[in-house]
């Protein structure tokens, strides 16, 4: 009976040691890795500036963008399962939505016009008061606002968690099927900044063999870049619009890029003190009461109405606004004209009703079309 029991008591010893080895090894074996995501091929048209900073921390690629665009169109980003980012940046209309103010998935009017998407990885700040410094940051505020979105980043993560759909995109594109808010945000912002906009008929017309401007246009361009007055000939005709949105760098906005990575510019444009005091809301200053960020005039004919409140309908309004109806104690000095013997009036740049459609007309000469059609940008599902 002993020597039986010693012999069961080693085989059980001995399956013991089997099981601890099995397990041991279990545990040593390595987990294959995630593939490396693949890094994204950002082409800038060579017109426009070189010199971008990309954040260290989110670098682009193929599967990060792609996811990007997804997330964009992805109404279980919302409260109720029904808006997207898309929702309210169209890209039919370069990326807004064509309504006075956005509204949100409650049915609430926001105080502002949905701003352009257009070019946004030349923009060092975000939104129309500049409150947001980076992409990534600002994807957060429409997600989270209660009169956009309304929807905690959290929930949405956990919606997207429990679909197949995106655990595999998210290992795709970070390593990792756990989803993150951080990655959330991450992935927006890669493919926000993919959105550029750089073939409009205008620019077409500067390569040698392109399509010619009319001649309404190319007198409309001559407005657009030149000042009354210019170069001291009193007779010179000008709109004076380049002071804040520069073709120069073919962006048309007013961004500076003398320092590294630019410097926002913030103008208040003669539309008489609202509520909304624009850039003061961040900064506190009293000098920048009524400021707001500069929007780019690349495709401005697809992107009315106008304006941060949206009070525009048409360019031609727009025109008539800076021609005739500046508020000269709240306008920014740059849009001040004050030669008498050029326009007879401080503030007014008395642009004729031909020189006001020939300013229209070369407007319109900024229009990509292909930008607005590109399937790359297009909603996926």
């Amino acid at each position: 009976m002993l020597a039986s029991n010693t012999r069961r008591n080693a085989k059980l010893l001995v399956s013991a040691l089997i099981m601890l080895t099995i397990a041991s090894c279990e545990k040593k074996t390595p987990q294959p890795a995630a593939p490396a995501a693949t890094p994204y091929n950002l082409v800038l048209p060579t017109q426009l500036p070189q010199a971008v900073i990309l954040p260290t921390n989110n670098p682009m690629t193929v599967e990060g963008v792609e996811l990007g665009r997804k997330l964009f169109y992805e109404v279980k980003l919302s409260s109720n399962n029904t808006m997207s980012c898309g929702s309210c940046h169209q890209q039919s209309k370069a990326f807004t939505d064509g309504r006075v103010k956005a509204i949100g998935v409650d049915g609430i009017a926001h105080q502002r016009n949905a701003m352009s998407l257009v070019n946004l990885l030349w923009e060092p700040n975000l939104n129309w008061d500049g409150a947001a410094t980076s992409l990534e940051t600002q994807a957060r505020v429409p997600l989270e606002n209660p009169i956009e979105m309304h929807q905690r980043l959290t929930d949405g993560v956990s919606k997207l968690q429990q679909t197949s759909l995106y655990p595999p995109l998210f290992a795709a594109a970070f390593g990792s099927s756990t989803i993150t808010e951080d990655n959330v945000l991450k992935a927006l912002a890669q493919f926000e900044r993919t959105l550029i906009s750089s073939n409009s008929r205008y620019e077409k017309s500067l390569v040698p063999g392109g399509p010619a401007l009319t001649l309404d246009e190319q007198k409309g361009k001559i407005l657009f870049f030149n000042h009354p007055g210019e170069s001291g000939n009193s007779n010179a005709r000008g709109g004076s619009c380049d002071h804040c949105h520069s073709g120069n760098n073919y962006l048309f906005t007013s961004t500076n890029f003398t320092t590294p990575g630019g410097t926002t510019q913030y103008f208040n444009n003669g539309l008489a003190l609202s509520a909304d005091l624009g850039r003061f809301g961040v900064t506190r200053v009293a000098a920048d009461r009524g400021k707001f960020r500069v929007p780019t005039l690349r495709n401005i004919a697809l992107t009315a109405p106008y304006m941060h409140d949206g009070r525009f309908q048409t360019l031609e309004e727009v025109v008539d606004h800076y021609n005739e109806h500046i508020d000269i104690n709240t306008a920014d000095p740059i849009l001040l004209v004050s030669n008498p013997t050029i326009n007879g009036s401080l503030g007014l740049i008395k642009l004729t009703a031909t020189e006001k459609r020939q300013l229209v007309a070369f407007l319109r000469t900024l229009t990509d079309s292909t930008f607005i059609k590109d399937p790359r940008f297009s909603n996926p599902f």
